[in-house]
């Protein structure tokens, strides 16, 4: 069979079977039963695939996922992380659009925690998008930061997904953490800097109201007690990473093990957050391992038809430039995402991008990063990204989808910025990891 055919039965059956509704777990492991009964020899085949697909769930890069969903299941389920955005709310008092920059900031954490940007997207809505249009703030500004935090959330450390990206990869799972610190902070200075434009702009975009004076002696005790301990938790983890202190699986132990006492020092550690935000993280982190399971043997057979192989030498056949492959590349992933949820895309996509872009020279922890903001971008990109429907769910019932389009094309814009600027200068997601 030739490596085209090959291709085309994997990855044709895995989308048949997804068509069908079959969850994206099970339908990679039905695709790579077939694939390995056709290509490994029947039973025998299929035996031996399986046996290899555990073995990929025995590594030690996995535990720090398990981690940092109970890390963040914690922080909410025991109600730290309304402290935070309270805090933050009070903080910045009159500033024109103070609770679109609460978003960002209260947001980011959340989804950076949770991994999941479908679940933050619902989650901020819900909580935040009635509060600002009781406001008064225009719809732009109120949804446009929610959708954008997920280009933030996904590459700020600790990130759940930049940890599968990285296993699924086989990549360093701390240097692809610690290379999203720098492009984190110039996205978040982008964002920031896109809602003072959009409040100079037009000031009844978001229209000032009073809020309770506070001394400044107030602010900070505000901030020491409800902010500080929250964002020094996660700046700490970075930074023993960083240093080399910690393993990540072992930096991600001591950041479950903080926001614990940090619950219990604050009276809000109860058993029955616990026992939620327990389920909560091994609901996600089963799923996950699932994937990775797949993951691991849809990568063996890959290699094992010669489709990999075929792929790469089709790709690089055409003798086009590297960057020029690498925004084709790219093209892929935000097409996938307008009809496919983030694991998915990773899932069918990191087996044939990862040797492609090694063969062309890539940087493979910069080639995550990228990969990272690209499948991010995919989520609120026009007209079908799934961002953009889960936000028209939880949206007051009048939202029209031309609103929700409108509202993310500036935060689209600051994404694709950090993509070009990443491309142009490549040390600012090197030079950080280069350090430990």
């Amino acid at each position: 069979m030739e490596w085209y055919e090959a291709l085309a039965l994997l990855v044709g059956s895995i989308m048949v079977l997804m068509a069908l509704g079959m969850p994206v777990a099970l339908a990679f492991l039905g695709a790579n039963i077939l694939g390995a009964w056709i290509f490994m020899g029947g039973e025998r085949g299929v035996v031996a695939l399986l046996n290899n697909g555990w073995g990929g769930l025995t590594t030690f890069a996995l535990v720090p996922i398990p981690l940092f969903l109970l890390m963040g299941e914690i922080f909410f389920q025991t109600g730290l992380g309304a402290r935070m955005f309270s805090a933050i709310d009070r903080l910045l008092g009159r500033l024109p659009g103070r609770l679109s920059y609460v978003t960002v900031l209260g947001g980011t954490g959340f989804s950076t925690l949770s991994g999941s940007s479908m679940g933050s997207t619902a989650l901020l809505g819900s909580l935040m998008v009635p509060e600002m249009e009781r406001r008064g703030y225009k719809r732009h500004m109120s949804i446009g930061p929610i959708l954008g935090t997920g280009g933030l959330a996904i590459i700020i450390p600790p990130s759940a997904l930049a940890v599968l990206l990285a296993t699924l990869a086989q990549i360093d799972v701390g240097a692809l953490l610690i290379a999203g610190v720098i492009p984190g902070l110039i996205l978040a200075g982008f964002y920031v800097a896109t809602i003072y434009l959009q409040t100079r702009l037009d000031p009844t975009a978001a229209p000032a109201y009073d809020v309770p004076k506070q001394t400044a002696a107030e602010k900070v005790w505000l901030l020491l007690r409800d902010v500080v301990p929250m964002i020094g938790l996660m700046v700490v983890i970075v930074i023993l990473m960083i240093n080399g202190f910690m393993t990540p699986s072992e930096a991600a132990a001591f950041g479950a093990l903080g926001v614990l006492i940090l619950a219990a020092l604050y009276r809000c550690l109860s058993w029955d957050a616990v026992k939620r935000s327990i389920r909560g993280a091994l609901r996600v982190t089963l799923m996950a391992y699932l994937i990775v399971f797949g993951s691991a043997t849809f990568s063996q057979l890959l290699a094992f038809s010669g489709a990999s192989r075929g792929l790469i030498t089709w790709a690089t056949g055409f003798e086009l430039d590297p960057i020029m492959m690498l925004l084709v590349m790219f093209g892929v992933l935000l097409i996938l995402g307008m009809f496919m949820e983030q694991i998915s895309i990773m899932l069918l996509t990191v087996p044939i991008f990862f040797p492609l872009a090694t063969s062309l020279g890539f940087d493979p922890i910069w080639f995550g990063l990228i990969m990272l903001l690209a499948l991010e971008i995919s989520f609120t990109t026009p007209p079908f990204g799934l961002l953009l429907f889960v936000m028209k769910g939880v949206a007051p019932a009048d939202t029209t989808m031309r609103e929700i389009y409108r509202a993310a094309f500036p935060f689209i814009l600051c994404s694709l910025l950090v993509v070009a600027l990443l491309i142009l200068f490549p040390p600012l997601a090197t030079w950080l990891p280069g350090l430990g």
